[in-house]
C-alpha cells in the first residue's frame, strides 16, 4: 500500500481528474444541497465532514468511485473543488488569502469528506 500522510495512495487517481464543463453544469444543481458539518480539529488538522445529496451520485463521473467498495476514492483537492465542495460554506464577511478560503494559511487542512454516509444518505 502506497501512503502519503497517511492517505492510502492506492484509493485515489494517480493524478487530478478534471471535471469537464458538460459534467459541471450536470453537477452545479447539487451544489446548494452539499451539506457540510461544523469545523473540528486535533492538534494538526481541522476537519470538515461533507455530505453530499444522494441524487449527486448519479451524475460524479465513474472514474471518481471506488467500486470495490461501493464509496468514492479519496479526491485531489481539484477534484473535490470541480464538484463544488468549498472548505467554506461562504466567503461572504471572511478574511480572504489569495484565492484560498480564510483558513488556509493555518497550516495543513486535511479534507476529510464524509463518504461513509454517502451509502446510508
Amino acid at each position: 500500500m502506497s501512503t502519503t500522510n497517511d492517505i492510502d495512495m492506492t484509493r485515489r487517481n494517480k493524478r487530478p481528474r478534471m471535471i469537464s464543463p458538460n459534467e459541471r453544469t450536470k453537477l452545479e444543481e447539487y451544489v446548494e444541497q452539499i451539506h457540510y458539518s461544523s469545523r473540528y480539529s486535533d492538534d494538526d488538522f481541522e476537519y470538515r465532514h461533507v455530505q453530499l445529496p444522494k441524487s449527486m451520485l448519479k451524475v460524479i463521473p465513474r472514474d471518481y468511485m471506488d467500486g470495490s467498495r461501493g464509496t468514492m476514492k479519496l479526491l485531489w483537492e481539484e477534484e473535490w473543488r470541480g464538484l463544488g465542495i468549498t472548505q467554506v460554506r461562504t466567503i461572504h464577511g471572511s478574511r480572504r488569502c489569495g484565492n484560498r478560503e480564510r483558513f488556509a494559511d493555518h497550516g495543513r487542512v486535511r479534507a476529510e469528506l464524509g463518504l461513509g454516509a454517502l451509502r446510508g444518505a
